[in-house]
């Protein structure tokens, strides 16, 4: 009877140490084994702009500033002719603006174009609000700031401080740049 009283005790001391030891083991083996559980470190579907350049003391003098008081912008740069990719790029920032809702009016939207002119007439009857403006020294900066591994043609995104933030690939669903800026105008104090 007493050795089985012993083994009995040693069985429970070894199950009250597995209950302790026991999801470090299980914690362990899914972090550093890769398990499809592991988080994947990010929500965001844009690129962050790190570290992040103030296009204020970039390129002072711009244009571009008096439209960044105290609002966001949603620029899409295009320095060539405004083809029908063009056209579908600006579609797709005016209906993500609308996508906003009642958060739009923090959200402003420009046209940075290089040195050929608009169809303002197209831009009026399209895009009422739209800001068209041209400025080399901005496109250089976005361009530069345009993470390498991503495609030309996206969408950039600039804070009320005039912090250029994020960067949008030209392939992004509107839906899911919406959710990043909504997430953004949620947390934000500013704008």
């Amino acid at each position: 009877m007493t050795q089985e009283k012993g083994i009995a005790a040693r069985l429970q001391l070894l199950l009250i140490a597995l209950a302790f030891i026991g999801p470090l083991i299980v914690a362990a083996w899914l972090y550093f084994g890769g398990s499809a559980l592991q988080p994947e470190g990010r929500t965001n579907h844009g690129e962050l702009l790190e570290p992040f350049v103030n296009i204020r003391d970039a390129a002072s003098g711009s244009p571009l500033h008096e439209h960044n008081d105290g609002h966001w912008l949603l620029i899409y740069l295009n320095e060539g002719v405004c083809d029908a990719a063009c056209e579908y790029s600006l579609y797709t920032v005016r209906q993500s603006r609308l996508m906003l809702g009642k958060e739009m009016d923090r959200l402003g939207r420009i046209f940075l174009h290089g040195e050929s002119l608009p169809d303002t007439v197209y831009l009026a009857d399209e895009h009422e609000g739209l800001i068209a403006l041209s400025d080399s020294r901005i496109n250089a900066l976005l361009n530069n700031k345009r993470p390498i591994a991503l495609s030309a043609g996206g969408y950039y995104l600039v804070d009320p401080l005039g912090n250029l933030v994020m960067y949008f690939p030209p392939e992004i669903e509107p839906s899911d740049m919406v959710e990043d800026v909504k997430r953004l105008l949620k947390f934000s104090r500013i704008g």
